[in-house]
């Protein structure tokens, strides 16, 4: 990572924390109130192939024990009616705000993977996470609306697993890598932009 790009991530993440602490606050309220605690989901993620972090959402989901894999159809009926109106607007991810002041991520690259698929695809994340991991990126305004669709689908966990093995961790592994050949100050925050734009549409269409 560039000084630059750490410098504006800092920035802009400061920024956020100073203009949205209210509704962050308001969002942790909510959670408490109707869902119950714990407010926050933690999981463990790969900064590098090597490299471990915690990273932060607000929860959605009723908590079960050894809960493993990505999202998907199977998982659905755990989701709150809190919960998919925070996914939906994506306001679930911002206490990842914390997780780019201490460095773990960035506004902008691939989403940080789980430890069991860096594992399977050792030389897929090997060239992925040379870049850190973002809230945002190529790949996130791209596929994501895919992946959603194809995971959802999945009523198993089998099924789950085979699909994101194979249609989605190598299709978003390309894009990720595409925008790590052009990556630049600039086109993070035409990304960033954009990202903007996608959330405020999607909200806007709901009925």
């Amino acid at each position: 990572m560039t000084p630059a790009k750490r410098a504006f991530d800092i920035g802009l993440a400061l920024v956020l924390l100073l203009v949205l602490w209210p509704f962050i606050l308001g969002i942790a309220l909510l959670i408490a109130l109707i869902d119950g605690r714990p407010i926050f989901y933690l999981s463990e993620r790969m900064k590098t192939p090597e490299t471990p972090f915690c990273l932060w959402k607000f929860r959605t989901m009723r908590v079960v024990a050894n809960d493993t894999g990505v999202s998907s159809g199977y998982k659905k009926h755990r989701v709150t009616k809190l919960g998919k109106r925070l996914r939906a607007s994506r306001l679930d991810e911002l206490p990842q705000l914390l997780n780019v002041l201490r460095g773990d991520m960035s506004f902008v690259g691939p989403r940080p993977p789980l430890r069991c698929y860096v594992d399977a695809c050792p030389d897929i994340y090997g060239e992925v996470l040379s870049k850190r991991p973002g809230i945002t990126g190529l790949a996130t305004l791209v596929y994501h609306r895919t992946e959603e669709q194809l995971l959802s689908a999945c009523n198993t966990a089998e099924s789950t697993e085979n699909t994101y093995f194979n249609r989605c961790i190598p299709r978003k592994a390309r894009l990720d890598l595409i925008w790590a050949r052009h990556q630049s100050l600039c086109y993070d925050i035409r990304l960033i932009w954009l990202t903007v734009i996608r959330v405020f549409s999607t909200r806007s269409a709901r009925p």
